[in-house]
């Protein structure tokens, strides 16, 4: 049977090239049972993946590698809206927690597959590289510390008819950042149908109120072709898990009545709005030929909460040193200048409560010259202050090109992939001290734009060696260009006022504008060749091979394999296995952003940590250098078997040794010698710092682990009922460390993912009924609470439940009701929220979230 391709006519939705003597593969079922010869073929074997594999596509158990396939409609029976968490639910080995207070990770939530960073896993969609979020998750829970990763979460569920996971290293193929594996998001190609689907949800709690609207439809284009669209719009309510401090506490029972209960919100942030645009749609050009397009627009507006300012020990802002006696002192701003004009008092905070102090009093009272002339920011917030910090995220592709088929039975891919993701920082509640009382009290304190443009040219052809099947051969060129841009906040967000030589701070707190002279522009190009080969030695010996070398203008060049097999030893039994090298290339993000933030010092006191370019003079100082590629060895080895019963079972093990791991150094403490010397070296900024950070290749790492995927499916109380088991087991182990990571580091790289996650789900249909349940399980973890080395060494294991009942009213009505962790689980109490730096009344990176239960209610008309 001649090989061809699919046009994508109304009729058949994906079929690719293959060999002569293998059939046109799709994804329709009833096709998938045909081919196979029988009508009970389990459903895991219908499903078809194009990722992994430049060859024929392949059903999950021919596959050599392991590959999850989730479809549209197992991935959205859940209660999760966000693409993360989504995820998280049903790929064991991925995970993802909650980032309450975490700076640029509130925005964009870092992830990681198969205890690997976030930026470890690339992404596509449609088979195309996606491009890189401009968010840096400078905070990033230890594992995760300086990752720059694809954002996912604009991916709209509605959008995709299937996901494909392929959980092998895969840089030899597809090129850097795919040490942990590979996501590919496919969108759906009918061009005759639609859906449109409302939601609504809330947390026990009753907060973290949800609504989401979406729709998506596909019409014909032309005879030839389709479009089809998506949409989705969403808000969500923040919520609060916290108590109220113990500083502030003290405040408030010292008489200090303008103190907020609680002073500090631990929570999902507010979404106050949130937009994403899908479009995907192909032509047939005739001839064996077709042309593709599809894209994106996202913009998502984020408000969480910060950390609370102190009204007496807010360093730059309140706290004003101490005296002779050892005193505090309040901070108190001469307006017109240090030793000229009418003098200031010195304000003594030698009680719980500086608002009743009479010195306080004479500085409070503008009606008077002094008070006119000396300023305390306690007269604009007396009870210390809270900011509230996020921003606007916005996301933009658009994919173009054509393939298609030669006579000789070369087939082609051309395309051109652009894309940007783009994040404006907003910070309110806050002020600038160094500019006294003419501060603002809100900021946008700069943004960062990620920009992506990629050639891709691809060819494949099968060749008859005389063996049992053709060697299939693909080979390539990629091409591809990467900027990062930095562009300066508001002025008031990092200007010097003229209070900065009077101890005030400068900048907007929390989260100090970048500045002027800061911005810029940074690029770089690489490309790439790559060749893969696949064939069956025998009718049941696969194996497949793939070579790729790329060139990347600011570092050099590397050359990267894999090699794979599978053995079908019985009629029930399959053995797979691989090994490859890998790297991942430092991002330009990581080579040259700027970013100051608010975190817990190396002692425990609230500072400003800046984040600076490795070659910055002050990281250069501190033992920084030219960033260079992380290398990664992997291998797994696995085994198949699929059952006359029906069961289906996949179970493999990994191990990847990562070295020259990129990511932030802890906090580095500047001491005045260090200051003194760059500030002679020109460098004006180093007395703004507390601490510095730089990214660096520090540490190397062996992780290691099993996956255990299993379904079986039979008829029961009159209808159709499904399990699914999805089982991990991942271990790390730092294997060694330069003095720039701290112990408590190395134990959160190790310990803060949970050793072992499973998930069972029971999906049972019988007629317009449907009645789902799912048991999650994670083990127990350890956390730095909020990297200040004050350890939770002990959060322990926790079971969830999840349930979900579904009735069809007609064929095109279906209303859901359901519940998230529906018997209202929380991990254990934070041992810490009695101490002046939590409020959190859990462990913020508990797997199981600190929310608690949440019940949604969902309609779905189909047409």
């Amino acid at each position: 049977m001649k090989t061809s391709i699919s046009l994508l006519t109304k009729n058949v939705r994906t079929v690719l090239a293959a060999s002569a003597a293998m059939s046109v593969l799709t994804f329709n079922t009833a096709v998938a049972q045909e081919q196979e010869g029988s009508a009970d073929t389990p459903e895991d074997m219908e499903k078809i993946a194009v990722v992994g594999t430049r060859a024929a596509p392949r059903s999950v158990g021919e596959s050599p590698v392991p590959i999850d396939i989730i479809s549209d409609e197992e991935f959205k029976n859940q209660g999760s809206t966000d693409m993360v968490s989504m995820l998280q639910t049903v790929v064991p080995s991925f995970n993802v927690n909650d980032q309450p207070i975490n700076d640029a990770s509130s925005l964009v939530r870092p992830a990681n597959l198969r205890g690997m960073a976030s930026d470890h896993t690339l992404v596509l969609v449609n088979g195309k590289r996606r491009h890189r979020s401009a968010v840096i998750t400078f905070l990033g829970g230890g594992l995760s510390d300086g990752a720059q990763g694809p954002d996912i979460s604009v991916i709209p569920a509605v959008a995709l008819k299937q996901i494909e996971v392929l959980r092998d290293g895969a840089a030899a193929q597809y090129g850097s950042d795919a040490i942990a594996g590979v996501i590919n998001f496919v969108l759906k190609d009918n061009n005759d149908s639609g859906v449109v689907e409302a939601r609504y949800g809330s947390y026990y709690e009753g907060d973290g109120d949800m609504m989401q609207v979406s729709g998506n439809i596909g019409l014909p284009m032309s005879d030839d072709g389709f479009i089809n669209l998506s949409a989705e719009y969403r808000t969500a309510d923040p919520t609060s898990r916290s108590v109220q401090r113990d500083d502030a506490a003290g405040l408030i029972a010292a008489g200090n009545t303008f103190v907020n209960d609680p002073a500090q919100i631990w929570g999902n942030p507010e979404i106050k709005e949130d937009i994403k645009l899908f479009a995907n749609a192909g032509l047939d050009l005739g001839n064996d030929a077709e042309a593709y397009i599809f894209g994106n627009y996202a913009e998502r507006e984020v408000e969480g909460g910060f950390y609370y300012r102190n009204p007496h020990t807010r360093g730059g802002v309140n706290a004003g040193g101490l005296d002779e006696d050892g005193t505090p002192l309040l901070l108190v701003g001469d307006l017109d200048g240090l030793n000229t004009g009418i003098e200031c008092p010195a304000v003594r905070i030698s009680d719980g409560n500086v608002l009743d102090n009479a010195d306080y009093g004479l500085i409070a009272d503008n009606s008077t010259a002094v008070g006119a002339n000396c300023f305390a920011f306690n007269e604009l917030f007396p009870g210390g202050f809270t900011p509230r910090f996020g921003g606007t995220i916005t996301d933009m592709s658009l994919v173009f090109g054509t393939r298609g088929e030669l006579d000789n039975e070369v087939t082609y891919d051309v395309s051109v992939n652009l894309g940007q993701n783009e994040v404006d920082f907003a910070i309110s509640n806050t002020v600038n001290p160094s500019l006294g009382p003419n501060t603002p009290t809100s900021f946008k304190p700069g943004r960062y734009t990620q920009s992506e443009q990629t050639f891709d040219f691809g060819l494949t052809k099968p060749f008859d060696i005389g063996m049992a099947d053709p060697l299939f051969v693909a080979g390539g060129f990629q091409y591809r260009h990467e900027t990062y841009e930095s562009f300066a906040g508001d002025p008031a967000s990092y200007e010097i006022g003229p209070l900065g030589s009077q101890g005030f701070g400068i900048g907007s707190n929390g989260f100090p504008g970048l500045s002027a002279r800061s911005q810029g522009e940074s690029s770089r190009h690489n490309i790439a060749f790559y060749l893969d080969a696949e064939m069956y030695l025998t009718e049941d010996f696969l194996v497949a091979g793939a070579v790729r070398y790329e060139d990347f203008s600011d570092f050099g060049d590397t050359t990267k394999g894999k090699i794979s097999a599978r053995w079908q030893a019985t009629e029930n039994i399959a053995f797979r296995g691989a090994f490859s090298t890998g790297f991942k290339a430092p991002t330009i993000g990581q080579s040259n952003v700027r970013n100051v933030t608010t975190a817990f010092g190396t002692d425990g006191e609230l500072i400003d940590r800046a984040t600076l370019p490795p070659t910055d003079p002050i990281s250069v100082q501190k033992g920084g250098t030219v960033l260079t590629p992380e290398e990664s060895e992997s291998m797994s080895f696995g085994v198949v078997a699929q059952f006359d019963n029906g069961l289906f079972l996949t179970a493999d093990y990994y191990n990847i040794e990562l070295t020259d791991r990129i990511s932030t150094t802890s906090g580095i403490k500047l001491t005045a010698e260090d200051i003194e010397a760059l500030l002679a070296q020109g460098v004006s900024d180093a007395s703004s710092f507390t601490e510095v950070s730089f990214f660096t290749n520090d540490f190397d790492t062996t992780t290691e682990g099993v996956d255990l995927v299993a379904n079986y499916s039979h008829e029961m109380f009159g209808g159709d009922t499904k399990y699914s088991l999805a089982y991990n087991w991942t271990s790390t182990e730092v294997d060694q460390a330069s003095e720039n990571i701290s112990a408590d580091r190395i134990r959160m790289l190790e310990d803060n993912l949970p050793a072992v996650r499973w998930s069972l789900t029971t999906n049972h249909t019988n007629g317009d009924w449907r009645l789902l349940g799912r048991v999650n399980y994670y083990g127990s973890i350890y956390e730095d609470h909020l990297d200040s080395a004050l350890p939770i060494d002990d959060i322990g294991s926790e079971f969830t439940l999840d349930l979900e009942v579904a009735y069809h009213f007609s064929e095109q009505l279906q209303v859901v009701l359901g519940a998230k962790n529906a018997l209202d689980e929380y991990p254990d109490d934070n041992v810490l929220y009695d101490t002046e730096v939590a409020g959190a009344a859990y462990p913020v990176t508990s797997p199981v979230g600190i929310n608690g239960g949440f019940y949604y209610l969902r309609g779905i008309y189909t047409f």
